[in-house]
């Protein structure tokens, strides 16, 4: 029987007893651990956990099991178990277009392995991209970044999504949020990480006189602009250039990098490991 591979996410007040409880479960189960990784930040407790079977498991009943384990210990928990079915995305922005018109440009011409399933914005500005294409749109207008997440958790937990886009989205997700998806949240950022860091990285590159200005493609962890980087691109500046030719040709850059790496992610061409992208032989479809 081929492998079935479960990932778990575990997020709570830090406390004793939450790494053993879950370890001993998948073996009790005939589990093997394949993958763990935990941290803490400001009492936050959230661990990633991969496990595999070699044998059939009723995920009805393996997930009815482990929300009471999770209740028990008093911890939120995630399971995501993977399959060969087209992967549901969701797309998250706030008002600039070129990054989401690219990738559902190339889902219509059925280029993409994966189905986008929704759209939720900051704001309304795209909201009739949306319409257009007749994907479900969702409002997290919320300032307060904490109650805006809270929405858009269940939005995806409803929605079942297996990939998170970032598609020039401006806000800064917390860990409580990133700790959830690890290794499923890929950002474009405008510039060649790990340099010109944050919003303003076109300002940045023009004000230093900067000669290449590219773009990255990452996952996402807690540390902003520091995730693995998937893929990267870059261009020439001339002497005539602007900044706001500058940001023309990194916007038209962006959306294309971003684009690669989605698809990269869908394909299952991408592992990661020791903090790095790794990459895998294409898969046969």
């Amino acid at each position: 029987m081929r492998k079935i591979t479960v990932e778990i996410t575990v997020i709570g007040k830090d406390r004793e007893g939450v790494v053993a409880g879950f370890t001993n479960f998948i073996f009790q189960n005939k589990g093997n651990i394949e993958r763990v990784n935990q941290n803490v930040v400001k009492g936050l407790f959230g661990m990633y956990l991969q496990a595999s079977f070699t044998h059939k498991i009723n995920v009805k009943t393996f997930d009815n099991q482990i929300q009471s384990l999770a209740k028990k210990l008093r911890m939120e928990v995630n399971t995501h178990h993977q399959s060969n079915l087209k992967k549901r995305i969701a797309i998250l922005v706030t008002k600039e277009p070129h990054c989401l018109n690219e990738i559902l440009e190339s889902s219509s011409h059925g280029k993409l392995k994966g189905t986008i399933s929704v759209i939720i914005g900051t704001e309304n500005t795209l909201a009739p991209i949306a319409r257009r294409t007749k994907i479900p749109f969702f409002l997290t207008k919320d300032s307060e970044q904490p109650k805006a997440e809270k929405k858009m958790l269940s939005i995806i937990k409803k929605y079942d999504i297996d990939l998170i886009v970032l598609a020039r989205y401006m806000r800064i997700l917390t860990p409580n949020f990133v700790w959830r998806y690890p290794g499923r949240i890929i950002n474009i950022h405008p510039s060649l990480l790990p340099a010109f860091p944050g919003a303003l990285a076109y300002v940045q590159a023009y004000e230093r006189g900067a000669k290449v200005v590219g773009v990255t493609a990452h996952y996402v962890t807690e540390d902003l602009d520091q995730g693995p980087i998937i893929f990267q691109n870059a261009f020439t500046i001339g002497p005539n250039d602007t900044v706001e030719s500058i940001k023309r040709k990194g916007q038209r850059m962006e959306a294309k990098t971003l684009l690669k790496a989605v698809k990269m992610h869908l394909e299952g061409m991408l592992e990661v490991y020791w903090g790095k992208v790794h990459f895998k032989s294409k898969r046969r479809s």
